[in-house]
Order: C-alpha cells, then structure tokens, then sequence
C-alpha cells in the first residue's frame, strides 16, 4: 500500500470547454483535503489549477503551489495558498514538486500538462524514481494517450510494460482507492539525479 501525504497534480491553466472535467478537479481538490492529503500544483489560480486549489482549501485542505517566475504573472499566481514557491523554470517547478510529492496525478490539461505527466513518466521509466503515477481518465480524456503509446509500443520504440508505469482511472473519487492499492515505492529517487 503506497503511502500518499502529499500529492502533485498537473491540470491545466485553462478550464477547456468541457465542464465535467471543471468537476474532476473540484472534485479531487475536496477529497484530498477531507483525506488530509497536501495537494501540490503548479501554483496558478487560473484554470483548472485554480479550481482544484480552491476546492481544497474551501474544504480545509494544505495546499503548496509551485510556479515559476516568469509565469508569476501570467498565470496570476494563486494568493491564498499555505505556500507558494517560485522557481527560476518549469524544469525547477517539476523538480521541487517532485520533491514535495508521494504521488503524481495528471487530469486535463493542455502542452504543460503534456510535458510534465511524460516527464514525471519518463522519470519513472529510467528509473530516478518509483513513486505511483496516476491518470484520471476523466470523460475519456487520455485515452487518445493510450492509443498513442500502443503505436509507440506496436512501432518498437517502447516495451509493452510501458504500460505499467503509470495507472489509469476512471475519475477523481478512484484516485485515492488507486494509490491505496498499489505498492510503496521501492526507490524513492535522488532529486540531485533529476
């Protein structure tokens, strides 16, 4: 049983255009708080980002955002959070919540959301790390993603075990559940090496 004391989500800065993945991240933001679960995101208050905090403070959750500085502005940095870090780059901001974090969870999102759920996975596959990862397949929004690694995997460019790097459920309330049943980590990683 993986033990989940804090939990890095990557989800978007924009809401997108389908409402239900706006009630995923609502979602998961309550139950981590009600589940005494410190949620670490990407520090904006914009977006899906801003509804996931929001929803886990409103429910009295901690909450840790980790931004970098040029994207302070831009993404207008979530203010009411119990910590908010920033970094020099986005490869600073994976890297420390990587570090505050037992457990990754990806729900939509755009590029960024992209770049860290492969980098997170990518971590994992080269073996810096061995933390769970989870994909919330919300409206079947990652199952293009599948699709996708089939075809790396059926070309030769991956090994099928790929598939076991990371696990996929069907919405927010599964995440927890998710963790609870897969195996502590057996290499926590060596953030010097990332």
């Amino acid at each position: 049983m993986a033990t989940v004391r804090s939990l890095s989500v990557f989800c978007g800065s924009s809401t997108g255009i389908n409402g239900r993945h706006h009630e995923a991240a609502a979602r998961l933001g309550a139950i981590l708080a009600e589940e005494g679960v410190e949620l670490v995101f990407g520090g904006a208050r914009i977006g899906l980002m801003g509804v996931l905090a929001d929803a886990a403070l409103g429910a009295g959750g901690r909450v840790t955002g980790v931004i970098p500085h040029d994207l302070k502005w831009a993404e207008l940095a979530h203010q009411g959070l119990h910590e908010l870090i920033v970094v020099k780059s986005m490869h600073d901001r994976k890297r420390v919540m990587f570090e505050r974090s037992d457990a990754f969870v990806a729900l939509p999102g755009g590029f960024g959301t992209l770049d860290e759920t492969f980098e997170i996975i990518t971590w994992k596959q080269i073996g810096l790390h061995d933390k769970p990862i989870v994909l919330v397949d919300n409206d079947g929004y990652w199952k293009p993603l599948g699709a996708l690694l089939d075809h790396v995997i059926a070309e030769g460019f991956a090994r099928p075990e790929a598939r076991t790097l990371f696990t996929v459920v069907e919405s927010a309330g599964d995440v927890l559940p998710a963790l609870a049943a897969l195996p502590e980590p057996a290499i926590r990683g060596e953030p010097e090496r990332l």
